[in-house]
């Protein structure tokens, strides 16, 4: 297949592991035996992300036997989206695959990827149409694709699988941080590339343990909302905090109206009223939110004035 500027497209498959060891063999033979079917120049990247296991030197023999396999390795833990980050760097091809190393993504739906890359698209999420996670990831994963439907307008089905295939220039155009990788598909659809999904198979997990706990769920909570923020209000903060502060700001105003009405028609002392201090203290605080929105439109403006 040839690209826009119709030259010979490369694919890097990049796969980021933390203690697999069990699983890279079985993995690389699977890849191999598909990649070769596809008709395409490739190359294999392994990120090492901080590794306390053997995975490093099984990997490098897949290196001293194959020129398009490459291992970079992280001295420790940097988490998946600084691994996937570091293989971006090293990919040389036009179109990029994320993959996880635990064998749970099978490398024979690596073709339906493709086929949909070949038709035209430009981002193709994959849907694990039988998952075989626990009750808790399930639910979890269900309750997060609810959210990005009903509050971003998210047109996938799965944005949690971390089997994807696209070009690498959308890859290119978005700063990767933390654990914002998973946002990638709505990114890529916000930006107006072309997106699509495919049914992949979602094997059940045989060696190593998940790397998903109750921790991962609060960390999803706050990214989905940090996600919310910056792709409906980074152009206009003040809607955001305006809307928050000034409703903090009203419900003030409102406790203060009606103890002033108190003290001046009924003659009631407030010295004693707790009410009096929440309500200044909610003013206080609907204001300094407020604030915060005006400073955020500040900035915006002054960062389009200097790109300009």
């Amino acid at each position: 297949m040839k690209n826009k500027n119709n030259s010979v497209e490369k694919l890097s498959v990049i796969i980021p592991f933390l203690n697999e060891e069990e699983n890279l063999g079985k993995l690389y033979e699977e890849l191999l035996a598909n990649l070769e079917k596809l008709n395409l120049e490739y190359e294999i990247i392994f990120v090492n992300d901080g590794s306390t296991d053997n995975g490093s030197d099984i990997v490098k023999k897949f290196v001293k036997t194959n020129p398009s396999v490459f291992l970079i390795e992280h001295k420790v833990k940097k988490g998946k989206g600084d691994a996937l980050a570091t293989g971006l760097k090293k990919a040389s091809g036009s179109l990029i695959l994320f993959m996880d190393a635990d064998l749970q993504d099978d490398p024979a739906d690596i073709k339906k990827f493709y086929e949909k890359i070949q038709s035209g698209y430009d981002f193709v999420n994959g849907i694990r149409s039988k998952r075989e996670d626990n009750l808790v990831i399930k639910l979890y994963s269900k309750t997060f694709n609810w959210f990005l439907k009903k509050f971003l307008r998210s047109p996938f089905t799965d944005i949690n699988c971390g089997f994807k295939m696209f070009r690498k220039e959308i890859a290119d155009s978005m700063s990767f941080y933390a654990n914002n990788f998973r946002f990638l598909p709505l990114y890529a659809y916000y930006q107006g590339y072309k997106t699509t999904e495919v049914e992949v198979s979602n094997r059940p997990r045989i060696y190593g343990k998940s790397k998903f706990g109750i921790k991962k769920i609060f960390i999803g909570i706050i990214d989905t909302l940090t996600t919310y923020f910056l792709y409906r209000f980074s152009q206009r903060p003040l809607h955001f905090f305006g809307v928050i502060g000034g409703s903090i700001f009203s419900l003030g105003l409102i406790i203060l109206s009606y103890l002033s009405f108190e003290r001046i028609f009924l003659n009631h002392l407030l010295y004693r009223r707790p009410l009096l201090q929440f309500g200044v203290l909610l003013i206080v605080v609907g204001v300094q939110i407020i604030m915060t929105g005006f400073l955020g439109e500040l900035i915006v403006f002054f960062n389009k004035q200097k790109n300009k």
